[in-house]
């Protein structure tokens, strides 16, 4: 049956292609004639990106956002073959990704953790999976809290997907990856002009790989058609649907022992593969309309419908390595327990954002003016399997198993969640005369939520939240390539949870968790193509939980503080060598007791120190080289900090060779130099080896 799947999906991948290759022709014929050959490697690529629109809502040089934000383009995420979120934030100062249970993308941005911050060209995309690079324009993360424009949520910042649309610019791009461990993977990029007012894009992926990881595979396509319409000189229609599907081993990694990582095999699979799988669909429509009433003021709608299916099951790891019969229980020398469940989602996604931007002037102090508003709201059926009894511990010499345990036939969770969100914000950013900017604004939103939970009656909740989220920003700029700023933002998260999942009797009635950051930082183009940031910041979590010694009743009393420094440093060199880079210092711990840890405990998956740099060199226009370097210091696998996972430094490189003057071949090798390493985890016992020296090639033609 899955040997039937994957050829029924392989023959639609490739049938789409043609048919689109095909309806395409006689207008790349058009266009060709009048174009230039492309030379592959001779192109400059961009690291550096120099405005964006998203992290205030109006088109704005990065130079003058108050905010640290971090932007990995598509030369870079092309250069470095990232296929995963995870390749991304390895080159994002202050942001590490957990391990995510082998099925989701579960980042950790300044000391805070979560699944829910993630947006799709500005709009939430808030579900748990792995989401794939292949139709990404650029990747935006903006640190600190981030509730002013993005909403609920987004305390230590968020991870927003610019994605690829129809533009009337000819794009015919065709890769094929083929690396170790069987990995292969295509996608295509086809874009036309097919009139003066119609233009279409077609972007699609497939892929199917093994890993270096005992009995783990993936496989996953995509693909993403968009157009665009002018309707008329000041109107411009873009839509888009997008189609995703991921099939997966859930892979949880290894056990602890004696607070490190078990050290004895970087492939081996505790539990039973078999058992152990994801199955991700994702559905995506989306409605862009930008209308200028004049040069001054315009207006921005998006709307997007989402539908999510979501399936996960996992036998794995539960105990670290039994080193010590003493304190051991029921296992044996070298035995490790077993934990086994599975779950499933079921959620629909509607929003619709509109923004009105004004740019004026009054008084010789020049306003970019944003009124905005935005409805929402999502439907969310849970459920999850009790705990698999009967399963047998397995032995380190012995890893896996074919047992399943006991399927419970009861639920330990069965609910419906109904969430709806109305929004209203208002920002002015003024400029005063050449060297002084302020931002300042606040949103509103009210955020309702109903959980009904169909194991019993009588066990419905539901929680309405009123949000007043402000953000203030001074920009000060003595030379026009240089900016000093200063600000301050405040986010807010419900206390039903990133994923709605927490809210009962109790949390039903406290209020949300708060997040205020305070930041301070430089931006300053060095060379008109390299960009440096830095930045300074106090991130303070309040509002969380703890439960009270005398009354044993949950409070709001609980606290965590995040201060750091990041530098980063993205551009040009030189015409021949390009760069990309950070270093963040974080110092995360619990300040005051909450129901996860007591006060003094370090907040887990964020090292104190990250480093990463990466250099591009062309030595001709054909022949270029690049070299990268990560390190990572130790951090803790868990809230517990009884796991330490060891810092380590990896060495990355890259060949680039233009074959003719529209093929490329491309050589990556990941960990160059060997380097055994443990790169996240979920928990103590859940610990994802790095991976071993990994070769892949990629043929790429611009046709």
């Amino acid at each position: 049956m899955l040997k039937r799947r994957i050829a029924a999906r392989r023959a639609f991948v490739l049938t789409t292609t043609m048919l689109t290759l095909l309806a395409a022709a006689p207008a790349y014929a058009e266009l060709a004639a009048d174009e230039e050959p492309i030379t592959v490697v001779g192109r400059r690529p961009a690291y550096a990106e120099g405005e964006t629109s998203t992290a205030t809502r109006t088109d704005t040089p990065l130079r003058d956002v108050p905010q640290s934000v971090t932007v990995i383009t598509s030369d870079l995420i092309e250069d470095q073959a990232m296929r995963s979120m995870a390749d991304v934030v390895r080159y994002v100062p202050g942001v590490t990704m957990g391990q995510g249970e082998g099925h989701r993308d579960a980042p950790t941005l300044r000391g805070n953790s979560s699944t829910a911050d993630f947006f799709v060209d500005g709009v939430r995309d808030d579900v748990q999976y792995y989401r794939d690079l292949y139709n990404a324009e650029r990747i935006e993360v903006l640190k600190g809290s981030n509730a002013m424009i993005f909403g609920r949520g987004g305390g230590g910042g968020v991870i927003n997907r610019v994605t690829e649309w129809a533009d009337w610019s000819p794009q015919r791009e065709l890769t094929l990856t083929a690396g170790q461990y069987e990995q292969y993977r295509g996608t295509l990029d086809v874009g036309v002009a097919m009139s003066g007012s119609a233009a279409f894009r077609f972007n699609g992926v497939y892929e199917e790989t093994e890993s270096y990881r005992d009995f783990v595979g993936i496989e996953r396509w995509g693909f993403n058609p968009t157009t665009a319409f002018k309707l008329g000189d000041n109107t411009t229609l873009r839509a888009g649907l997008e189609h995703f599907e991921d099939d997966r081993t859930v892979d949880r990694g290894v056990p602890s022992e004696n607070g490190r990582p078990w050290a004895d095999s970087d492939s081996a699979f505790f539990g039973n593969p078999d058992a152990s799988f994801a199955t991700t669909e994702v559905d995506l429509l989306n409605v862009h309309v930008d209308h200028d009433f004049s040069a001054s003021l315009e207006l921005r709608n998006r709307t997007v419908f989402g539908d999510y299916s979501k399936f996960y099951q996992n036998i794995h790891a539960n105990s670290p390595v039994c080193a010590n019969l003493a304190g051991c229980g029921a296992l044996a020398f070298g035995q490790v327990a077993l934990q086994g469940y599975n779950s499933g989602t079921e959620r629909q996604n509607f929003f619709n954002q509109t923004d009105l931007i004004w740019r004026t002037q009054t008084g010789g102090v020049g306003h970019t003016i944003l009124a905005g508003a935005e409805f929402g709201t999502q439907q969310t059926d849970n459920t999850r399997a009790a705990n698999f009894t009967g399963l047998p511990a397995v032995s380190v010499t012995n890893t896996t198993t074919s047992a399943t345990g006991v399927i419970s036939p009861v639920l330990q969770t069965n609910n419906q969640v109904d969430s709806d969100v109305g929004a209203v914000y208002l920002q002015d950013q003024l400029a005063f005369g050449d060297h002084w900017q302020l931002i300042a604004g606040v949103r509103f939103d009210r955020f309702a939520l109903d959980f009904d939970d169909r194991r019993a009656a009588n066990a419905d909740f539901s929680r309405t939240d009123d949000l007043v989220s402000p953000r203030l920003g001074l920009i000060y700029r003595p030379i026009e390539p240089l900016s000093f700023y200063a600000s301050y933002s405040v986010s807010y998260l419900p206390q039903s949870g990133d994923q709605f999942s927490s809210l009962d009797v109790t949390t039903s009635a406290l209020d949300p968790e708060e997040f205020e950051n305070v930041e301070l930082g430089l931006k300053w183009d060095v060379m008109p193509n390299l960009a440096l940031t830095a930045a300074i910041y106090r991130l303070d979590r309040t509002n969380t939980r703890a439960i009270d010694p005398l009354t044993s009743f949950t409070v709001l009393t609980g606290a965590q503080r995040t201060e750091g420094f990041e530098l980063g440093l993205a551009g040009d060199i030189s015409e021949t060598w390009q760069i990309a880079g950070g270093y963040s210092y974080q110092d995360a711990e619990i300040t005051r007791t909450t129901t996860a840890a007591p006060a003094g405990r370090a907040v887990p998956l964020t090292p104190e120190h990250t480093f990463s740099l990466w250099n591009m060199i062309r030595f001709s226009p054909r022949l270029g080289v690049g070299l990268g370097v990560t390190h990572q210091s130790d951090m803790f696998a868990s809230i517990s900090n009884a796991v330490t996972l060891p810092e380590f430094t990896r060495v990355d490189a890259a060949l680039f060779v233009a074959l003719t003057d529209t093929v490329e071949a491309q050589l990556n090798i990941e960990n160059l130099l060997g380097e055994d390493y443990w790169s996240t985890a979920h928990n103590d016992n859940n610990i994802t080896p790095g991976s071993p020296t990994v070769a892949r090639v990629t043929l790429r033609t611009r046709f």
